[in-house]
């Protein structure tokens, strides 16, 4: 099946009945909105019934509507604006009760990720990281912080962690360019994917370094250019996107690399632990 629905839908369109084409019309020019109503919501709003949006779902090939649905958020993810954004929470969030919608949909997103995951590929990920000469983490835009994290903890277990940092774009080819064979990049990127991020897992692969991509699912530019893929759900939260599930697959990601060198982690702890209390790094409570 065609990732894009709207060229799915175009391909289709003549075939379609009378209220299937309402419904085309209208996903294809308010995509954005139609993509997080429900299938009632949807029929409403074109003026057909819940089961016209259902059937038409199954017209174009889908297992029902939330494929479709899935489909839909799949394609808009990268391409709405945070204005967009912004619009399409006021019809789908509301102001009544965030706090339980955003961290119910965090939930559903771990449980989702913990579903999906590819142990695998998993596994294949810890034992590239132990094995690199060099790992270079790259992160950008919001990926910056789960970039960030993932260099801070390895940085502590490992000698060889190199954070690139978030600058300009011939800055990130000097951040990386000495990288090659038997190296490790790890590249973290969710919608709206960074052009610099991928470009630079491109380059970092023409070395004939190996890389590693952290990001959302199938759809991502990653795919076809990683060698290994790891897929943590992520959902649009208003203007800004849930990362909840990626940081807990780089929380595994580090744990499972610091049992894998359990000698080496209580040393290295024990020499942090005297550092800190040396240099008042934390504060002291008392008893």
């Amino acid at each position: 099946m065609e990732r894009d629905i709207l060229a799915l839908i175009n391909k289709e369109n003549r075939r379609f009945s009378k209220g299937q084409k309402q419904i085309a019309k209208f996903i294809t020019e308010n995509y954005d909105k139609a993509a997080f109503m429900t299938a009632d919501k949807l029929g409403r709003t074109v003026g057909v019934s819940e089961s016209t949006v259902v059937r038409f779902a199954s017209e174009l090939g889908y297992d029902g509507y939330p494929g479709m649905r899935k489909a839909m958020q799949d394609m808009v993810r990268n391409r709405l604006t945070a204005v967009q954004r912004i619009e399409v929470a006021k019809e789908t969030i509301g102001q009544d009760n965030i706090l339980n919608l955003v961290l119910s949909s965090d939930i559903d997103k771990l449980q989702s990720t913990l579903d999906e995951v590819d142990p695998r590929s998993f596994d294949q990920a810890v034992k590239a990281i132990l094995n690199a000469k060099t790992i270079y983490i790259v992160g950008m835009r919001s990926s910056t912080a789960l970039a960030s994290f993932m260099g801070f903890y390895l940085n502590q277990m490992l000698e060889n962690v190199r954070l690139v940092h978030d600058t300009s774009v011939s800055e990130v080819y000097e951040q990386v360019f000495r990288i090659g064979e038997g190296d490790v990049f790890i590249g973290i990127s969710y919608p709206r994917y960074s052009s610099k991020t991928i470009k630079a897992m491109e380059f970092a692969k023409s070395t004939g370094a190996t890389a590693i991509g952290i990001t959302d699912g199938d759809s991502s530019p990653f795919v076809g250019v990683a060698d290994v893929i790891l897929y943590a759900k992520s959902d649009m939260v208003s203007f800004l996107d849930s990362l909840v599930a990626p940081m807990s697959l780089i929380n595994a990601l580090i744990v499972a690399v610091g049992y894998q060198r359990p000698d080496n982690l209580s040393d290295t702890y024990h020499r942090l632990e005297k550092i800190w209390s040396e240099y008042d790094v934390y504060e002291k409570l008392d008893d």
